[in-house]
């Protein structure tokens, strides 16, 4: 599970975008590191390939099931991850070979346009490490730090960031125009952006969660069943996971894909199929 995020708040986040710098270069390339653990899963907005942001930095999942990367040879550790259009949003830690362009101890915003083989600093470069990352479909995009328990709100692709309200969420999704948290206290919904948020009765406990192309909400339940949303607002188990799932992102078609103790495993009411045998 993902940790909850609570320490000392900020009044204010606003930097300048720095996006005009130019791409930092790929390190030199090495033989790939063992994923250590994954973060968070999102379909490559160019492809039908997986992307797993890990520990040790991007990795691609081919149709087939064959893991390749770290895409670009960048072995940062992608904490916050989430595709904004066609492009690749992050944020964490710099990895032993991460070019120092990139921010030290936090990478801040980070950003890619052609799909992870090249990366510019964004905004709170060395300053910020966002631990949980979300876009909408609107542009808008939500994180919440590990310097703050506040969640921020972007809505010039990262540049800049100001604070909405204090949320305790190990994850986040959107679905229209709301906002979805997951806590400890269960699941919470917002019509404002974040500014306020109320509990969404009778849903499961989940701690990770995602938004499907139609709206309706999927997530990974403390129970260690994956929860779908029904057209009626009700929710039904559509499979499980095999222990404490890392991350949860959606495949083609929608189809749910977690990663836990099988690997990279796609999940449907009718069976699970391990796409890759990735351990952490």
């Amino acid at each position: 599970m993902k940790p909850l995020l609570g320490l000392s708040a900020v009044t204010t986040l606003a930097l300048a975008l720095t996006a005009c710098s130019p791409a930092v270069s790929a390190p030199e390339e090495q033989s790939a590191p063992v994923i250590e653990h994954v973060h968070g899963i999102a379909q490559d907005p160019r492809s039908a390939e997986l992307l797993l942001a890990t520990h040790n930095g991007i990795f691609r999942v081919a149709e087939d099931g064959l893991v390749s990367g770290p895409i670009g040879g960048f072995d940062f550790d992608a904490m916050g991850f989430t595709v904004l259009g066609d492009s690749l949003i992050a944020s964490g830690h710099p990895g032993p070979r991460t070019p120092v362009e990139l921010g030290s101890p936090n990478l801040g915003i980070i950003r890619s346009d052609d799909a992870g083989e090249n990366w510019i600093p964004v905004a709170l470069t060395n300053v910020e490490d966002f631990h949980v990352l979300e876009a909408g479909a609107d542009g808008t995009l939500y994180g919440i730090g590990s310097s703050t328990p506040e969640l921020l709100l972007s809505s010039d692709a990262g540049a800049t960031w100001e604070p909405r309200s204090t949320v305790p969420a190990v994850d986040l999704a959107v679905s229209g125009n709301t906002l979805y948290a997951a806590t400890e206290q269960g699941l919470l919904a917002s019509v404002d952006q974040g500014a306020t948020f109320s509990q969404v009765v009778d849903a499961p406990l989940m701690y990770l969660i995602a938004a499907t192309s139609s709206g309706t909400l999927v997530g990974v339940g403390a129970d260690e069943y994956l929860w779908s949303e029904t057209s009626d607002g009700g929710w039904e188990q559509v499979g499980a996971v095999s222990g404490s799932a890392e991350a949860l992102g959606l495949g083609t078609n929608d189809a749910p894909v977690v990663v836990d103790d099988r690997g990279v495993v796609r999940v449907t009411s009718q069976d699970s199929t391990v796409l890759s045998p990735v351990r952490k």
